[in-house]
């Protein structure tokens, strides 16, 4: 077998398009939502070999690639036959001796990965659509993709108002014990989330498409599982690699609401930008990141060459900071995944203890909340995200997290509102009755 590549003549929007194969278990779209920071988006399906068992899972993923089919095709398209996927946070148990503390009441795997030889990925630089598969397959599927789309998804709605799994006096309660523990010298930094969670009807792919709508988000993304759906509206970048090992991580540390009265929105950036707080929380995460990296990049080549950037997203202006390095081997893209994973801006520092007691302080196990999104094409190029601003569809529930680094000078109730912060344009935009599919349209109207 061999993958080839070759363009495909087509304009329709990249969500259009995944619409016709959203109800495929394991259909995956890695989605950029056309914003200026994103220049590839991708649709995977029909994985042949899909990935659920967690144990020593970057050993078992790296031995995947390399039983890949051959590919021939242009050298400068990102994805040629390889994984992709999602990571939950507790994957990290597979990789770190944690206590069992939290309930599991979310019934999926700690990793869903599929063997991809089939990929359609569009470069919003240039507009151009490539279609990645088996060479005997080539005809078959661009048939598929160049079809009229017929498919259309349930409208969803939620049964239920979102309920948290923490009061005000609860997460105020848990604020205080993450105190004695920086008191006492255990961590410098503990990420504490809450999350929410209603009941809801439809297609899981129908509310994804609402939320990418009103987050725009860089590093969004869909997976539809065999028993349930991830989705991410996610803004943060975990790892990106090149084919020549150079790899980029940029952790968020950092968070202010945005205002509609553009005078005060850039008052909050700045303050934001002069926050003392805010930037010594971040570098504690770049101190860490950089420590990941360097376990396997080659020495002297970690460097932080940005440090507090401003990005701002419809909800929120976040701090950034980009740290960059050079892979020793430049095929070792899942291995530094495993080293650094899950990401240090959703634990704290340092990793492991803070996990501990993100575990401790929690009601319930993440699941793909602060895990990852992203492939790993088999000539050693890789993108991910950290799975913020991400839900998890389950027997009709869907969840939702948000969190924040607690530092010696948080304040609870600065912290608290800050997570309210953070799906201002999530749960609100799920809570309203969604505008009616073409087909209930059409039906009310006859």
């Amino acid at each position: 077998m061999i993958l080839q590549a070759v363009p495909l003549e087509l304009d329709t929007p990249f969500a259009e398009l995944f619409s016709r194969c959203a109800h495929e278990p394991g259909a995956l779209f890695l989605d950029s939502c056309d914003h200026p920071q994103a220049k590839f988006d991708f649709i995977f399906r029909q994985p042949h070999k899909w990935l659920t068992e967690s144990t020593e899972w970057p050993q078992r993923l790296h031995a995947e690639l390399a039983l890949l089919p051959r590919y021939e095709g242009p050298e400068h398209i990102p994805f040629q036959g390889g994984i992709a996927g999602a990571f939950s946070y507790d994957a990290g148990r597979a990789l770190e001796r944690l206590p069992e503390c939290a309930a599991i009441d979310i019934d999926l795997p700690d990793i869903a990965v599929g063997v991809y030889h089939q990929a359609l990925i569009r470069c919003r630089q240039t507009q151009q659509t490539w279609l990645v598969a088996p060479q005997a397959q080539l005809a078959e599927l661009k048939r598929f993709w160049l079809a009229p789309n017929a498919a259309q998804s349930q409208a969803f709605r939620l049964r239920s108002d979102w309920r948290s799994n923490m009061s005000l006096a609860d997460y105020t309660e848990k604020f205080e014990r993450i105190q004695d523990y920086l008191q006492a010298g255990d961590c410098y930094q503990i990420n504490l989330a809450q999350r929410f969670s209603a009941d809801f009807d439809g297609d899981a792919w129908h509310a994804y498409q609402q939320l990418r709508d009103s987050n725009r988000a860089p590093f969004s993304g869909f997976l539809r599982l065999p028993d349930g759906a991830v989705l991410s509206v996610s803004p943060e970048r975990f790892l990106r690699i090149d084919a020549d090992g150079h790899v980029q991580t940029k952790p968020i540390k950092g968070t202010k609401p945005r205002s509609a009265d553009a005078t005060e929105d850039a008052a909050l950036a700045e303050a934001l930008a002069q926050s003392a707080k805010d930037r010594a929380e971040n570098v504690m995460i770049v101190d860490l990141l950089r420590n990941d990296l360097s376990r396997l990049c080659e020495p002297g080549s970690v460097q932080v060459p940005t440090l507090f950037a401003i990005e701002s997203y419809p909800a929120v202006h976040h701090l950034v900071s980009t740290v960059t390095g050079t892979l020793s081997d430049a095929k070792l893209g899942i291995e530094l995944l495993g080293m650094a994973f899950p990401g240090g801006s959703i634990t704290g520092a340092p990793k492991i203890r803070a996990m501990e007691i993100i575990e401790e302080l929690e009601p319930h196990r993440r699941s793909f909340y602060c895990g990852s999104f992203g492939y790993f094409s088999q000539h050693g190029v890789a993108d991910t995200n950290i799975a913020i601003r991400t839900l998890v569809a389950s027997a009709n529930r869907i969840h939702c997290w948000a969190g924040g680094g607690i530092v010696a000078d948080s304040e609870a109730l600065s912290e608290y509102q800050e997570t309210l912060d953070k799906v201002a344009k999530i749960l609100p935009i799920l809570q309203h009755e969604p505008k009616p599919t073409d087909d209930e349209a059409q039906h009310a109207s006859s």
